[in-house]
């Protein structure tokens, strides 16, 4: 084998290994394939481990947005490796978990940045704007117009299924960035809202009036920590089907071109929820 032949084989062979690598790093986000069970479990990993910082809805409350990672050029494998070995400098540590717990957390996380693959049957979204301005908007703000105690609505990522479930079911999974509090002052005043920050001296909720306030636990006789949404369900009878196919039709108004198809209930309205009303 002469050396122009041998220098073409090595270069040939190089190319090859790192196509592989890159088809290897890409292929999971780029086939579009969601695994409904792994998303499920990691979701419920997210929210024990992870929302503190990046939110139950994986928009950042200390940390960045994470509903942007697949849209700003990271894959499955970098993301995976990110939990895995952690950000230096930072507060993001290293992760010591079972790479099958780490695979389910990057599946969810992609299933909020991924092609969008739920289908909502066309209603009327007119229709829809209307509820979800007279039942929704006290809590979930869109576009700058509305409340501030649950998610923002201005971006939606969640698929119609998540959606339905946080709408139908708001405690079927409950979101450790958005649990509902009780603090009992000194007085016996009982203030209801979502805790925002707590530390041993002091916690910070956002109440029901949209107000964040914060407190010395001192001066508080207990803090209540309710296990329940602030969001009450809407079965049927209260919202018909109908209704909810519209209000999902208009959310569906509000997806970013390549929005994420999610599972579960990362930021959706049930989580976050409001005393709202359908």
């Amino acid at each position: 084998m002469n050396s122009i032949t041998k220098a073409v084989c090595i270069s040939t062979g190089i190319l090859l290994a790192v196509a592989g690598v890159v088809a290897q790093d890409r292929a999971p986000g780029a086939a579009g394939e969601v695994d409904p069970a792994a998303v499920s479990r990691g979701t419920g990993l997210f929210r024990e481990r992870c929302a503190e910082c990046h939110g139950a809805d994986a928009k950042g409350v200390l940390g960045h947005d994470l509903t942007r990672l697949w849209s700003a050029g990271a894959t499955d494998v970098r993301v995976f490796q990110t939990i895995r070995n952690g950000v230096p400098n930072t507060l993001m540590p290293s992760s010591t978990a079972p790479d099958e717990e780490l695979r389910a957390m990057v599946a969810y996380l992609r299933s909020l940045n991924g092609p969008s693959t739920g289908e909502v049957s066309r209603g009327n979204a007119e229709n829809g704007e209307r509820i979800y301005w007279a039942s929704c908007g006290s809590c979930h703000a869109v576009k700058g117009r509305g409340g501030v105690l649950g998610p923002d609505f201005s971006r939606v990522a969640q698929s119609p299924d998540a959606l339905t479930q946080a709408i139908r079911e708001p405690n079927a999974s409950f979101a450790t960035g958005y649990q509902s509090v009780v603090l009992v002052t000194s007085e016996g005043q009982r203030i209801r809202g979502t805790r925002k920050g707590e530390d041993a001296l002091s916690i910070q909720i956002m109440d029901t009036n949209g107000r964040l306030r914060g407190f010395l636990k001192s001066k508080l006789r207990e803090v209540v920590r309710e296990p329940a949404s602030l969001m009450p369900a809407f079965g049927p009878d209260t919202l018909n089907d109908a209704d909810l196919n519209d209000v999902l039709t208009f959310l569906s108004t509000l997806r970013m071109p390549g929005s994420g198809r999610g599972a579960g209930r990362g930021g959706a309205p049930g989580r976050a929820g409001g005393p709202g009303r359908f």
